[in-house]
């Protein structure tokens, strides 16, 4: 394996377990943050206060000037928050060459253009190469090398095979797909459905109920992403059921977390303040409902989700609304 330099932008729980898991490939690794606070816990104390079991190898350096992590930096994973990416895309612009390869590691939409977020980053940097990292992996398992599969996605093949290298060890097993609207679509709309899911389960529904949400949830994404013009076979693979069965049903889904929060009778921004992190499926909500009405799809729970998010309706009064509609085919 080559060592590269690798520049991780984002310094939240996946970023320094890609950290973490790309210095054990030997990699040289170099994470920023925009946070002195943060920095200086990852620096001095080798610790991620969203990982608190977890040791940082000493060789990984947390900076928080975007200057120092980008020089000589070869790829360059992006994983701020969804609602940052665009500002610290600009950010990185001046920065950047055409020798770099970006591959975004976070999973979101951006609401007011319905693009997912390798398209933001072809209009904002076009000279770079660019990628995806997507699949059911869950931070505090990756960090603890605990066996994972994973999709990487890029329209050249060369940079496809390159992180495929890259990435993979024996605890991390990368495969790829050059669907790269498909991956990234399965990994933005599944924390949808978690959190219609984390309704559910804070309503006191059953595992009947969570059955039906994920297997028909998973019909609405990829009817979406089709009509979007992904790959449908791409939403039955890692980043598509796989993604959404874990981020539905682990205890370290955020998204999950929230939801049960919700249908507790928590508000949205006390669900989002308990919870502590960000809750992407909140922030994908109104770009999948918006991307639903310009392709006319159909789409039941994405719309119930953006009516609890956006107009005050009640878990419950959702829940009717989905259990009431029309007789339908299942196919």
């Amino acid at each position: 394996m080559n060592k590269k330099n690798i520049a991780i932008i984002g310094s939240g729980s996946w970023g320094i377990a890609l950290a973490i898991l790309l210095h054990k490939n030997n990699h040289n690794v170099k994470i920023w943050s925009y946070s002195d606070e943060e920095a200086n816990l990852i620096n001095d104390e080798h610790k991620c206060k969203f990982l608190p079991e977890i040791t940082i190898p000493e060789e990984v350096k947390c900076y928080t000037s975007l200057e120092d992590v980008m020089k000589d930096s070869e790829i360059i994973l992006i994983v701020t928050p969804s609602f940052a990416i665009r500002q610290t895309l600009n950010n990185l612009k001046p920065l950047a060459n055409a020798s770099q390869t970006f591959v975004l590691c976070s999973k979101g939409m951006e609401a007011d253009t319905q693009k997912v977020y390798t398209e933001v980053i072809k209009e904002v940097v076009p000279i770079v190469k660019v990628a995806a990292l997507s699949g059911p992996s869950h931070a505090e398992e990756v960090s603890q090398f605990i066996p994972t599969a994973v999709v990487i996605s890029s329209e050249n093949n060369d940079v496809m095979m390159e992180l495929q290298e890259t990435f993979m060890n024996e605890k991390f097993r990368v495969y790829t797909n050059g669907d790269m609207l498909g991956v990234e679509m399965g990994g933005s709309l599944k924390n949808i459905i978690a959190l219609a899911c984390g309704i559910a389960i804070g309503l006191g529904y059953g595992d009947n109920t969570i059955a039906a949400l994920i297997t028909r949830g998973l019909l609405e994404i990829s009817r979406l992403g089709v009509e979007a013009g992904a790959n449908a076979q791409t939403f039955y693979g890692l980043t598509g059921l796989g993604d959404l069965f874990v981020t539905c049903s682990s205890r370290h889904s955020r998204n999950r977390q929230c939801g049960i929060l919700i249908g507790q009778g928590f508000n949205i921004e006390d669900a989002k303040a308990k919870v502590g992190m960000v809750v992407e499926g909140i922030s994908a909500v109104n770009g999948a409902y918006l991307l639903a009405r310009k392709y006319d799809v159909d789409t039941p729970i994405i719309n119930e989700m953006y009516d609890i998010i956006n107009n005050g309706k009640t878990a419950k009064e959702a829940t009717e609304a989905l259990m009431t509609r029309g007789k339908k085919n299942e196919m």
